[in-house]
């Protein structure tokens, strides 16, 4: 059986669920040496509740159980203003996709949630910690995925 993928605006109701899967996500950084991102107070239970009342907060639900998390904003963010190493693409309009956390044992979401935003917007942002090795390698995977099915 092919489990099947949706995404969807998170609610109010769904709180504890991201609370959780933030909680998770934290877990598996700190196990891959990445201890400085985040912590007990970031993100925080008041971040994420402004997440969700401003309509950014997502979850990656699979045959409906909920299995990542993350927002999901139009720009501009202010600590994207200096980047230490590297440049974007340009300067045009764009939307950012940050707090990206969900469970170990699935494989893939990052592209999903990228196939899914390119088709509303052709201008992404994300940034990542220094010792964030994980996020850092599913953003190199998927950007070669995204140029080879594009050719």
């Amino acid at each position: 059986m092919i489990a099947k993928r949706t995404i969807s605006r998170a609610t109010v109701n769904d709180i504890q669920e991201v609370l959780y899967l933030i909680d998770r996500g934290w877990k598996i950084m700190i196990a891959s040496g990445n201890t400085h991102q985040w912590d007990d107070n970031h993100p925080s239970g008041g971040q994420i509740s402004k997440d969700i009342a401003n309509g950014d907060g997502c979850l990656l639900l699979e045959d409906g159980k909920s299995i990542a998390t993350w927002a999901f904003a139009k720009g501009s963010e202010p600590t994207y203003t200096v980047i230490y190493e590297g440049s974007w693409l340009n300067m045009k309009p764009y939307h950012v996709i940050y707090r990206i956390a969900g469970l170990s044992q699935y494989h893939g979401v990052l592209k999903d949630l990228l196939d899914w935003y390119f088709l509303k917007d052709d201008n992404i942002r994300i940034d990542t910690h220094r010792d964030n090795i994980i996020m850092q390698h599913c953003l190199t995977s998927t950007a070669l995925l995204t140029a080879a099915s594009s050719i």
